[in-house]
């Protein structure tokens, strides 16, 4: 603001030519970083900020293996750091899809309209259906419900099977999802595209039963070469005490992550990580 327009806010009006008067100009305020952080963590900017932040930390804490390293960068670095951990490991490992509870928002009318055609027709598939719409959305107890639901039409179903069986193993029902799984892998060996084989392995791993989950791994991997099923075997060989086994199959597993297409590569990001920490402590 120059010296001419703070005379005339001030009232000045200019008779006869006369001068005039000089004002200090005020100087330009331009904020330190210290202000901008402040205004992150306090002001109407932490509404955006700490969720952020918070989101960056939990996912690092949960999904990975370098999770310390990278907690210390985002609480040091604020906010740079949750900034850099969102591009540098978050966008690369993610489809980039808003969390499922927030689709039950979009999804509400869809999922009463499933849940209608299911208790008036009450066939096998239209409660698959609905139970598939509950799944996707995070709501784990009532998905089950409806895959229980169409086990009582079909109890050979294997969509019902499948379904029942993923959400009592992440309700923590191992051994009933044991027992769907196994059905599954009888009728058909290769439902589902492996998903079924690995999600058995992991069954047995959960009840403790590591002999038989080695096995069935050993087997998974001869067709389908999952990260997950490739690092999970190499921690059994080596509770076995064979980490010459171990190493081979996490080297193995580095191999085929390194050799696939980018897109793939991107996604599997943290098995990769996971399988170079493991060599290491081998």
């Amino acid at each position: 603001m120059s010296s001419t327009l703070i005379a005339f806010i001030n009232g000045f009006e200019p008779t006869n030519g006369a001068p005039v008067p000089e004002y200090p100009v005020p100087p330009v305020y331009e904020p330190s970083f210290f202000d901008s952080f402040w205004f992150l963590v306090v002001g109407w900017g932490s509404w955006l900020y700490i969720p952020f932040l918070l989101w960056m930390v939990f996912y690092s804490l949960k999904y990975d293996p370098d999770r310390y390293v990278w907690l210390f960068v985002m609480l040091v670095l604020q906010p740079v750091g949750a900034i850099l951990y969102f591009i540098v490991r978050w966008l690369p490992s993610s489809n980039v899809q808003l969390p499922s509870f927030t689709h039950r928002w979009t999804k509400s009318r869809e999922l009463r309209q499933l849940e209608t055609a299911a208790l008036q027709i009450g066939n096998a598939h239209q409660f698959i259906q609905y139970g598939e719409a509950l799944r996707k959305v995070g709501m784990t107890e009532k998905a089950n419900e409806a895959f229980q639901g169409a086990l009582k039409k079909d109890g050979n179903n294997l969509a019902a099977l499948w379904g029942a069986a993923s959400m009592e193993f992440q309700l923590g029902k191992f051994a009933d999802a044991k027992e769907k799984l196994q059905k599954v892998l009888e009728a058909d060996p290769t439902y589902k595209f492996g998903d079924v084989s690995l999600l058995y392995g992991k069954s047995l791993l959960a009840l403790n039963e590591n002999e038989a989950a080695r096995i069935q791994l050993e087997k998974h991997i001869q067709k389908w070469r999952h990260p997950e099923a490739m690092f999970l075997l190499a921690k059994l060989c080596q509770q076995a005490g064979d980490k010459d086994e171990a190493r081979t199959h996490l080297r193995g597993m580095i191999v085929d992550i390194d050799s696939s297409p980018k897109a793939i590569a991107r996604k599997n990001l943290f098995w990769r990580s996971r399988a170079k920490k493991a060599l290491r402590n081998l």
